[in-house]
């Protein structure tokens, strides 16, 4: 794959480099708030990777050098009347929830502020990788409001629930360092973007196959008792024993080569 890329509305852009997506978040006037067109954005670029094969991993970063993202544009907020909150409501969920659809394995890169409704954007992705100048939290109930992009239900699955309904109930900041240590970040870096790009790469130099098998089946499986857990992973091993990937696979690790993937 060439590089290329390809721009969502005014805020979001794309970028592929070989098999590795980016995801920018480009709002950076605004640190990134998600406002109604931003959030549409989000889920037309989300539609768009999960229809290309030759993804292999989804990186999300921002173009702001203070923020990841700031959650939900509240000064756009504060003009809605109740209808227009209610029917703005689907195209926000679809910002969230196509984050965390996406059928490849997803990172986020966690520069500076990531709060609220940015912090579930990190929180849809399967890794988080920060660096120094993270801060990270879910504030809403401070304005009168719940974490709404799934921080209800991301957020205790990733840290346990007493852990993270004290986040929650004090909509306190996390800075980076205790970040890492409750486990709302799994890696400190340098740099979050090099970072992430770096594990994108050592992840998108495996099957594509196996990788998306293995994320369905981590993320079916949760929750689920470990018999059914065991059944979801039956099938998402059936779903690959067969594949070109993994005949590939075997053939190029006994003639001791680099795969070259197939795909299929």
């Amino acid at each position: 794959m060439n590089e290329s890329e390809q721009r969502f509305g005014e805020f979001v852009l794309v970028r592929t480099r070989k098999h590795t997506a980016e995801l920018v978040l480009d709002r950076p006037k605004a640190m990134n708030a998600v406002s109604t067109d931003m959030a549409r954005s989000i889920g037309a670029a989300c539609d768009a990777l999960a229809a290309d094969r030759d993804v292999r991993v989804t990186v999300v970063t921002s173009s702001n050098d203070r923020a990841f993202c700031v959650g939900a544009d509240l000064k756009e907020r504060n003009s809605f009347s109740d209808a227009e909150l209610v029917r703005q409501r689907p195209t926000a969920r679809a910002a969230y929830t196509g984050v965390l659809e996406l059928p490849m394995p997803t990172v986020a890169a966690v520069h500076g502020y990531a709060l609220g409704g940015g912090f579930e954007l990190a929180l849809a992705c399967d890794l988080i990788v920060a660096d120094a100048t993270a801060v990270v939290g879910l504030p809403e109930v401070s304005v009168g409001v719940i974490p709404g992009g799934g921080g209800t239900q991301l957020l205790p699955r990733r840290v346990g629930a007493a852990r993270a309904a004290e986040l929650v109930f004090t909509a306190r900041r996390v800075e980076a360092a205790e970040a890492r240590e409750l486990g709302l970040v799994d890696q400190l870096v340098e740099d979050a973007r090099t970072g992430a790009l770096e594990l994108a790469d050592r992840i998108a130099a495996n099957s594509p196959v196996g990788l998306r098998a293995a994320k369905r089946a981590m993320r079916l499986g949760q929750g689920l008792d470990l018999r059914a857990g065991l059944e979801v992973e039956d099938a998402a091993w059936r779903s690959v024993a067969f594949s070109g990937d993994r005949a590939e696979g075997v053939a190029a690790f006994n003639e001791k080569r680099t795969p070259d993937w197939p795909g299929e």
